[in-house]
């Protein structure tokens, strides 16, 4: 990745929590000793809705990780949820002096945001560790998916992050097939103070919070973690429908050899779930397939594979023999998102019915 690309994307990425957020209400979130957040909005939907807040950031910096382009990033810790089969448990703040960081990987050539992994990050200052962990993946209405915790940083100072991020398990097809396949490790050193983190902009949403719907969305030039508009992805789009508030788009991909499809008839079913509004993707899921025809089974309950593919993003997939006008194809959701979710998802992507469309 050329400089100027990190630069655009470093100025993107230190912008998209502050952008449109006039009212700065900082001082709300601040006791002597620690931030403070609004109370949890009681009646929530089952949906996605406006949370009570969005919170700026400050930009850690970025760099490049083998094939990978990373962003790393933090703010003021916060709460959050972690997804347990169809459940979320809140995790609260445990360390006023921590700070939620942030980090966002893609693929410098495509810009393709790459949501899955596993990623850990090791926090050294002066030569010694100060913490060492997984980082959770994440979905956030103005980050969309990346990856992140709350870090303790003990004092003001300056730090070195190492990224280290394992070989992707998920399929890769198209340019990304023999990509991402080694760990790769980046270290990003900077200055960290309580008083630039405590300094992000805050913006409240005291008359839409908890209905359905999403913040507004933060303007950014850099690379956004949303998937293809159904208008773009390849193939016949058989349609999108919607469970558990995630929209579902289903398509037929007739040459579909390079995305795997080897049989006799060469297509390809790819299914791209994503968040309403946002059109964030949705990544560990378990997603099962059957195709029916004069009320026959013709495919049956076929498990489809997490794909990182450079047209379609991250989807969901497997090889078919076709289908045929009237088929109806049913996806069931075996699996709900197992992502870790900010404020305003954790009530979405849980309960979740199967979906059908008619070809």
């Amino acid at each position: 990745m050329e400089r100027r690309e990190f630069v655009g994307a470093g100025a993107a990425f230190a912008s998209v929590l502050t952008a449109g957020c006039a009212e700065s209400v900082t001082s709300l979130f601040q006791s002597e000793d620690r931030p403070r957040e609004p109370p949890v909005v009681d009646d929530r939907p089952d949906a996605v809705y406006v949370p009570t807040h969005t919170e700026g950031m400050e930009m850690a910096g970025m760099a490049r990780a083998g094939p990978y382009a990373v962003a790393l990033s933090y703010s003021y810790p916060h709460r959050f949820w972690t997804v347990s089969g169809d459940e979320a448990e809140r995790v609260y703040v445990q360390d006023p002096g921590s700070a939620h960081l942030m980090l966002t990987v893609w693929d410098p050539v495509t810009r393709v945001v790459v949501p899955v992994g596993s990623p850990t990050i090791e926090l050294t200052r002066d030569g010694d560790v100060v913490d060492q962990r997984a980082l959770w993946p994440m979905l956030s209405q103005t980050m969309g998916a990346h990856f992140g915790d709350n870090v303790p940083f003990p004092d003001d100072g300056t730090y070195t992050a190492t990224v280290r991020l394992d070989p992707l398990t998920v399929r890769r097809t198209g340019d990304f097939a023999d990509q991402f396949d080694e760990p790769a490790t980046a270290a990003i050193t900077f200055d960290y103070t309580r008083d630039a983190r405590d300094g992000v902009t805050v913006r409240e949403y005291p008359d839409e919070q908890g209905q359905k719907g999403v913040a507004p969305p933060a303007t950014m030039d850099g690379p956004a973690s949303t998937v293809p508009p159904k208008k773009r992805l390849p193939g016949t789009v058989l349609g999108d429908a919607t469970s558990g508030d995630a929209r579902f788009v289903a398509t037929v991909v007739d040459d579909g050899d390079r995305l795997g499809a080897d049989g006799t008839a060469g297509r390809y079913l790819a299914v791209s779930p994503r968040t309403p509004y946002n059109h964030f993707p949705l990544p560990f899921m378990a997603v099962s397939a059957t195709i029916t025809r004069n009320e026959e089974p013709v495919v049956a309950d076929e498990s489809l594979r997490a794909t990182l593919d450079p047209d379609l993003a991250f989807h969901y997939g497997t090889a078919i023999e076709g289908v045929e006008a009237g088929d109806t194809v049913t996806l069931s959701i075996d699996t709900p998102p197992q992502v870790a979710r900010h404020e305003g998802y954790e009530t979405a992507f849980l309960a979740m019915a199967d979906v059908e469309f008619t070809v």
